[in-house]
């Protein structure tokens, strides 16, 4: 057979070819006449199938664990149909050669389970249709079709409780397929399983008038074509039609509970057995049961015989149940506290950014609240993403029970960056300024930037916006100091996935630009090195066309980051002196004196590629000359640029960078020659020269 199978055009497997080859076998049913030994051996087959169901049914964790419960309902319908069609094509040709026409099966099931009686047969038939009929499939076809509204109805939810998962950083993006996957997997099922109960309580309908077929045919038949009296013809030809309907009936039956139970199953956690068992083997109820049981044995005529065992049963397992329930409950538990069981997930962390919250600030992220600070941290990784260039990483957000309970911790590769706190149920009243009046609360700052606040109630929000407070919420808070934080930490933020991202958006666009560019000059390595340099710098990589271009332009003279990081900033000149200066505006500039000039040029060529190439007294002499020269600028609204020669702009920026946040270092070559400049100041002049042009 398996050579058979290998030689099958496209090299089918035995499993690709069964659902065909069982088609083939349901159609055969019902069209060719089968022998009496086929029959029984096929009415076995049904019954078996019908209890593997019922046994998986059984032992599922949830209904998706038999996603093909619906499909393989179908089939077995279909399967107890055709053998209907074939057992009335025997029974109505056959039936007057005697009751084992029909086959042993069939003349067991009515000759057996029913005594030989055919009259009790048919009451026995009549009650099963009862409860396959009204209780059981009624009751089944209405939890399905609930609950294929409910999931449909929750769908949407879902989804967007997945997406803020995702943009949480509490599950990765495959994780988030896995998820939505689940969720369109779990909506499909219970339509189809909506769907495949209406094949169960149809499939009961035809057994009530197949019995009715084979009844009133096998009374015509036996009479009209078979010379058979009355009685005789209705004594073999409705005992088969019973045993006939029994045999349909009992698999059918079966089949109707199993996807009763699969329907109504709730939870994941267990099988079924064991569910039952821990929710009703519970100590409690059992007492009061063996008590009343105890209080009924004592009627009279209560058979005491039957009782009693059961009053016994009641009061063990009420005694014996807690001391299961405390061994299992120490078994569960006993792998999480574990001390010698380590895992990988114990020891990786594969978020770069994370935001630990207190169990006070639990409220900011639960959905009853509407989570408010998830929805933040979505909002600022949008903008950032949009004003960087490449899509920030997932934050994670976990709670902290090391934590004070209203402080939250921001870390980068598992380093704090930033912590402080905050208060749910209150506002932050901050002042751009100095205010004369004050508003109630508690002193406190903003976190991002260090203003003077204070934390007051929500019912003073409009005293505070009067007395020229700006007032923000706590989620606000947060997700304004973890986008200072992000962005001025971009360039940890982008590895060589999120650059290879990049390259491939640009192959899109500019294919014949990107394959000159990597790896055919320079690899991703040196490519993400020489973009995390940019956004230090805060530099947004948006236009990763002309740093493609600029790169592929300068990487014949050199392979150094730091080198290439340099040559390229003339191609982007045009845009840092627009974010400073506007579309026509002059640059504001702060130079450099000639002798001072000179000096840190000396010292850069002296320690060719070092990060601080200065000494001591130089670093000493060029803080005090930009704070004299920078003071009164700082306060005030006007950007500006501190503007030297290329060979030392680097090094000078690595100097001043931690003092002056936020001020670029231009070299004179990064300034358009279209564009005017206005220097306000000098450093390290020997008089106080601000305002001069």
């Amino acid at each position: 057979m398996s050579a058979l199978v290998a030689r099958l055009p496209g090299g089918l497997s035995g499993r690709a070819t069964l659902v065909p080859l069982a088609v083939l076998v349901l159609l055969g049913l019902m069209v060719v006449p089968l022998p009496a030994v086929l029959l029984d051996i096929f009415f076995i087959a049904s019954i078996a199938v019908a209890l593997t169901v019922l046994m998986v049914a059984v032992n599922i964790r949830q209904p998706l664990d038999f996603s093909a419960f619906p499909t393989v309902l179908l089939y077995a319908t279909l399967l107890r149909l055709a053998l209907n069609v074939a057992s009335t094509r025997v029974v109505l040709v056959h039936g007057h050669e005697g009751t084992a026409a029909a086959g042993h099966v069939i003349e067991a099931f009515g000759s057996f389970l029913v005594g030989g009686d055919f009259i009790v047969g048919i009451f026995v038939f009549a009650v099963l249709m009862i409860i396959n009929l009204v209780v059981i499939t009624k009751g089944a076809g209405r939890v399905s079709e609930v609950a294929a509204r409910f999931t449909l109805d929750a769908l949407p939810g879902k989804q967007m409780a997945i997406d803020a998962d995702l943009n949480a950083g509490q599950i990765t993006a495959d994780e988030a397929r896995a998820r939505r996957l689940e969720v369109t997997t779990e909506a499909d099922f219970h339509g189809a399983m909506d769907g495949a109960s209406k094949f169960v309580k149809g499939d009961a309908i035809a057994g009530v008038l197949i019995l009715a077929i084979n009844i009133i045919g096998g009374l015509i038949l036996g009479t009209v074509s078979h010379d058979m009296a009355i009685g005789d013809a209705a004594r073999t030809y409705l005992l088969l039609a019973v045993g006939d309907g029994l045999v349909a009936q009992v698999p059918a039956l079966l089949l109707s509970i199993a996807a009763a139970m699969v329907v109504t199953r709730v939870g994941k956690s267990e099988d079924l057995a064991g569910q039952v068992g821990s929710q009703i083997g519970r100590a409690a109820p059992w007492l009061p049961v063996g008590l009343i049981l105890a209080l009924i044995g004592l009627l009279p005529g209560m058979p005491l015989l039957v009782v009693a065992p059961a009053v016994g049963l009641a009061l063990w397992l009420a005694r014996r149940r807690p001391a299961e329930t405390t061994t299992t409950a120490e078994a569960d538990s006993a792998p999480a506290n574990d001390s010698g069981r380590i895992d990988w997930a114990d020891v990786a962390d594969t978020a770069p950014a994370a935001l630990e919250i207190g169990f006070g600030l639990v409220p900011l992220v639960e959905d009853v609240r509407g989570a408010p600070l998830m929805a933040r941290i979505t909002a600022v990784r949008r903008q950032l993403s949009k004003n960087l260039g490449f899509v920030l990483p997932q934050v994670r957000v976990r709670d902290d029970l090391a934590l004070s309970p209203f402080q939250y911790r921001i870390t980068l590769a598992g380093v704090v960056v930033g912590e402080d706190e905050v208060f749910p149920d209150d506002l932050l009243a901050i002042a751009a300024g100095p205010l004369a009046t004050t508003v109630p609360g508690r002193d406190a700052h903003d976190p991002a930037f260090g203003l003077p606040a204070r934390w007051i109630d929500p019912a003073d929000a409009d005293l505070a916006e009067a007395a020229g407070y700006t007032v923000v919420d706590p989620a606000a808070v947060i997700g304004t100091h973890l986008n200072e934080l992000l962005q001025a930490h971009a360039h940890r933020l982008l590895g060589q996935d999120e650059v290879q991202a990049l390259l491939d958006t640009l192959a899109d666009a500019a294919p014949a630009l990107a394959a000159a560019l990597t790896p055919k000059l320079l690899p991703a390595s040196v490519v993400t090195q020489v973009l995390a340099r940019l956004l230090e710098e805060g530099i947004s990589i948006r236009d990763m066309r002309s740093i493609a271009g600029a790169l592929v332009a300068v990487a014949p003279k050199s392979q150094d980051p730091v080198e290439l990081g340099e040559l390229i900033r003339p191609a982007l000149g045009g845009a840092l002196v627009q974010a400073l200066a506007g579309v026509k505006g002059p640059l504001a500039a702060v130079a450099i004196d000639p002798g001072l000039e000179h000096l840190l040029v000396q010292a850069v060529r002296a320690n060719p590629g070092a990060a601080h190439p200065f000494d001591p007294a130089l670093v000493t002499r060029v803080a005090e000359a930009v704070a004299a020269a920078t003071t009164g600028l700082l306060a005030g609204p006007r950007k500006f640029a501190i503007v030297t020669v290329p060979p030392v702009r680097r090094a000078l920026w690595q100097l001043l960078h931690a003092r002056l946040s936020g001020v670029p270092v231009l070299a004179f070559s990064d300034i358009p020659e279209t564009r005017d400049v206005e220097v306000l100041a000098v450093i390290g002049a020997p008089a106080n020269n601000e305002g001069a042009a």
